[in-house]
């Protein structure tokens, strides 16, 4: 039996969770299961505006701080953006969340905020990863802030660490701040409060809703539109978050949700075997198993259409009664994916792992981007996903050398890029063991009817696949204020040079089409 944060005996489905989860997602797990902590760096030569932060943080459940302080590393910075020179400020630090019933503080959050002295009217984005468990490294180093490492995605090549110039930089556009979940990055509880206690859908959401006010109203942004910006599970945080915000009286503008995973309760990645039906997977398989040269492309829309029409019918009656699948059915699945009948009519609910280990044979596809591929057994396999192998070390590594080089920010302590917390998690969620958020996403909307929403959505995801993302929000009516983008990506689809340059165009109009109304 699988025990929460707080020790309540889970039942075998939970169990299942935990072995299946999407483990560090979104945010460059650990793939072998343990905490990826960093060494601290050689401190840097002292410059104006430089901050070597002497306190000492701890990734531990029971860790909690007795003295959180607020001081920050604030440095004049500047990138080449086509060729001319952008200037900016980053801030980097932690501010203390403080809980809006008790007024006491509870969280050291650590952050870094890129702002351009303009406005206090400016656009403001605040950007997480998921997990649970994964600091903001991802989103950081690897989609729209000033600087980002090099990644040659879907190449299974490991690129040397490069960091450069984003010349997809949404800092023209927005002030962007980049903020750990608590364990994770330098971010601590504050006595009596511990890491652990934060370890939870709920408790998790209400403190990033306090560091949100806390930031708005310490840097007088009241009068910005605001933007909460997503990833894998930081997708579902978002919907509740929005709805603690809208709650407290903090207008949100804008919803950003990066390859989400709205509902556990529909993921048949997330639940045991024969537990809900894979139709959301039906898609991302045919268009992975084209792209490998595995089946004949097909339109998008045709999977969708099969997968909702004679494939939802077979799996309802096979799921209930195990009746035998259509032969018709099973034809049509192995014309899309290039794998047998009879593979199928053994594994006719398949799950994302077998058909990750399966489509190719002899190779191993990744579950973040299934695009990328190696032999079973070889080095980049050793993690079960090649496409976090290729990418994790540089980004786990890369962190804290930027954070003590360029941003002037040292700690005494290890920086935690990803804790292994998942068998620790407490995943309840209004009256479910399993978070579905699309009843918070409907409520922030009916307290917000102006909010809008975008939904991002990489076409090789088998972590968080996009069809499921598409059947999970339409619940919610067709409403008018969601938009769906989609990219020939994985899981963060920012990581493919083309993908992060559409992303980029999606990302500018829709906080465009959010600030004209504000």
């Amino acid at each position: 039996m699988w025990r929460d944060a707080h020790g309540a005996a889970a039942t075998t489905v939970m169990a299942a969770l935990a072995a299946a989860i999407v483990a560090g997602c979104g945010g460059g797990g650990g793939g072998s299961g343990s905490n990826t902590v960093t060494t601290p760096p050689a401190t840097p030569p002292v410059v104006a505006g430089s901050f070597a932060d002497s306190t000492v943080y701890s990734s531990a459940g029971n860790a909690s701080l007795a003295a959180p302080n607020e001081s920050a590393a604030v440095i004049a910075s500047s990138i080449q953006l086509k060729g001319q020179a952008f200037n900016y400020t980053a801030t980097t630090g932690h501010l203390t969340a403080v809980d809006v019933k008790t007024g006491q503080p509870t969280v050291s959050f650590f952050y870094v905020a890129y702002t351009v002295a303009s406005s206090a009217s400016r656009p403001l984005i605040f950007f997480y990863n998921g997990g649970p468990g994964s600091a903001s490294t991802y989103l950081h180093l690897g989609s729209f802030g000033p600087r980002r490492l090099v990644s040659t995605l879907p190449s299974a090549a490991i690129p040397p660490v490069q960091l450069v110039d984003n010349q997809e930089t949404l800092l023209p556009n927005a002030d962007l701040v980049f903020v750990d979940a608590v364990g994770t990055g330098y971010t601590q509880a504050i006595a009596p409060n511990t890491n652990a206690d934060f370890w939870g859908v709920d408790k998790d959401a209400a403190a990033f809703r306090d560091f949100v006010q806390r930031y708005v109203t310490v840097n007088k942004r009241e009068a910005s539109p605001k933007f909460l910006f997503g990833e894998s599970y930081g997708a579902p945080r978002t919907a509740v978050l929005a709805n603690l915000l809208e709650t407290a009286g903090v207008q949100i503008d804008g919803l950003i949700l990066q390859s989400a995973i709205m509902d556990y309760n529909s993921n048949c990645g997330v639940l045991d075997p024969g537990a809900v039906s894979c139709e959301g997977y039906l898609p991302t398989y045919a268009l992975t198993s084209a792209y490998h040269q595995r089946a004949a492309a097909v339109p998008v829309e045709a999977v969708r259409t099969f997968a909702a029409g004679s494939y939802r019918t077979a799996i309802a009656a096979y799921l209930a009664s195990q009746v035998a699948p259509p032969a018709a059915v099973l034809g049509q699945l192995s014309g899309l994916t290039g794998l047998s009948t009879l593979t199928w009519q053994q594994n006719f609910n398949m799950q994302p792992g077998y058909y990750q280990q399966n489509a190719v044979s002899g190779q191993l596809l990744g579950r973040y981007d299934a695009r990328v591929i190696a032999p079973n057994d070889s080095a980049l396999t050793r993690d079960g996903d090649p496409s976090l192998t290729v990418v994790n070390a540089s980004f786990a590594s890369s962190i804290v050398s930027y954070l003590a080089g360029e941003l002037r920010y040292t700690a005494a302590s290890a920086y935690a890029p990803f804790i292994d917390i998942i068998n620790r998690w407490n995943f309840s969620h209004d009256g479910k063991q399993l978070p579905d958020t699309i009843p918070d996403l409907a409520a922030a909307l009916t307290l917000n009817p102006a909010m809008k929403i975008l939904a991002i959505n990489g076409y090789h995801d088998l972590a968080t696949p996009f069809h499921q993302t598409e059947l999970d929000l339409a619940r919610l009516d067709a409403s008018p204020a969601i938009v769906l983008k989609y990219y020939a990506s994985g899981h963060m689809t920012y990581l493919d040079d083309t993908s992060r340059r559409a992303q980029q165009t999606d990302l500018i109009n829709f906080l465009n089409s959010v600030t004209v109304s504000h």
